[in-house]
């Protein structure tokens, strides 16, 4: 699937992204930086949510 076409990404995914180890993803996982949510026991943060807090911060 396409970039464009995702609406969520896996922490591992964000990791790749921000260049950041797990720990650091699930720490703004826990307050709450952006919206997520739990599927089959993993973190799905929305793409949308996420878009909106890197742009916020840069």
């Amino acid at each position: 699937m396409a970039d464009m076409d995702k609406r969520c990404y896996s922490v591992a995914e964000l990791q790749e992204i921000l260049g950041v180890s797990r720990q650091c993803i699930y720490e703004l996982l826990r307050k709450k930086e952006f919206s997520w949510v739990m599927v089959g026991g993993k973190y799905r943060i929305s793409k949308k949510s996420f878009d909106e807090w890197l742009d916020q911060h840069q």
